[in-house]
């Protein structure tokens, strides 16, 4: 499974704020943590909003925090944010030869792994420290 530049944004974006709940940051402050420019950070941001995983804020002291549940989100929550569903994808060139066939089969067994793996996997997993 390859993901987009945006879901891994918003993977990082959501940890980081996640790791606080109490702290807020700036997008540009996130912007410049992940080497990306704030605009399209802020883009991302705008989606976890609109998904109840973080509030925005105005202002001098605004700034992004994490509102979601560490505990209950995981990381397939947020990936589905920014990811096409399945069956949503647009025909590669080749898929409708028997070998083009054989292949998608295969493929899309190793995406209903990679899947069933992020569903398992909390923000809360993802966040204890390493041992």
């Amino acid at each position: 499974m390859k993901l987009q530049t945006g879901t891994r944004l918003g993977l990082y974006a959501v940890l980081e704020l996640a790791r606080d709940s109490e702290r807020t940051l700036s997008a540009a402050d996130l912007a410049e943590r992940f080497g990306v420019s704030t605009h399209h950070l802020a883009k991302v941001l705008r989606t976890l909003a609109a998904a109840g995983l973080v509030r925005g804020g105005r202002g001098a002291a605004g700034g992004y925090r994490f509102t979601g549940n560490r505990r209950r989100t995981t990381l397939m929550d947020i990936v589905a944010l920014f990811e096409p569903a399945p069956g949503q994808r647009s025909r590669e060139p080749g898929e409708e030869t028997d070998i083009g066939a054989a292949l998608q089969r295969v493929l899309l067994e190793v995406d209903e792994i990679a899947e069933a793996t992020l569903r398992s996997i909390s923000l809360e997993t993802m966040l204890k420290p390493r041992r």
